[in-house]
């Protein structure tokens, strides 16, 4: 984990829920001074303006939590289902956002039919990781993610607007991987959790 993002994730945090709960505008005013900071962390290391990475943060309101990732781990004939994603023309397995108003198992089903045409229905948490402590490439705010092994029950293998290429993998001919999103040491555990059901959850 870079040092400086985790920093600027905790500034943020900190700063985000200071400005839920504090009505003194002393507190108002050092909150924002922190976010502030958090904000010139994140633009000086990366090619983001701060004004606009500061407006990012005051768009997030309430209680600082960690954002909710939630992917499908899909497999055929002893190969992983993978989509190839528009933003960066690599890949990853089918996953995003979980939407309030879903439960987790219902956001990674709709997840995966939108990315990849599939139906699936969610089998198992296979993992519950922090991506702060995964290898993935750095990001703004600080998340779990979930992956739920699925079963195909239905459809076909489609493109969206939001990916390029649907393919099913062995792990020994994985392509390029968005590893935003997904590591190959994840997918290698993955395939482990293939090997032996029994298996239990992995979690940080």
């Amino acid at each position: 984990m870079i040092k400086w993002i985790e920093w600027a994730q905790k500034l943020q945090g900190i700063a985000q829920s200071g400005l839920t709960y504090s009505e003194n505008p002393f507190e108002i005013e050092r909150y924002k001074m922190i976010m502030e900071i958090a904000a010139e962390m994140v633009s000086h290391n990366s090619t983001f303006e701060k004004e606009k990475v500061q407006d990012l943060f005051l768009s997030e309101a309430g209680h600082a939590t960690p954002k909710v990732d939630v992917r499908g781990v899909v497999f055929k004939d002893d190969k992983i289902l993978l989509v190839k994603e528009k933003v960066d023309n690599k890949w990853t397995v089918p996953g995003g956002w979980a939407d309030v108003g879903s439960s987790p198992a219902e956001n990674v089903e709709r997840e995966v039919f939108e990315e990849s045409g599939f139906i699936v229905k969610a089998k198992k948490v296979l993992a519950v990781y922090d991506r702060n402590r995964q290898g993935h490439t750095p990001f703004i705010f600080h998340l779990y993610k979930i992956f739920f092994l699925c079963e195909i029950i239905g459809g076909e293998a489609k493109s969206s607007f939001e990916t390029l290429d649907v393919g099913f993998f062995s792990l020994d001919e994985l392509p390029e991987l968005s590893t935003g999103r997904v590591t190959k040491k994840q997918i290698e555990r993955f395939f482990e959790h293939l090997k032996n059901s029994d298996l239990p959850t992995d979690f940080d």
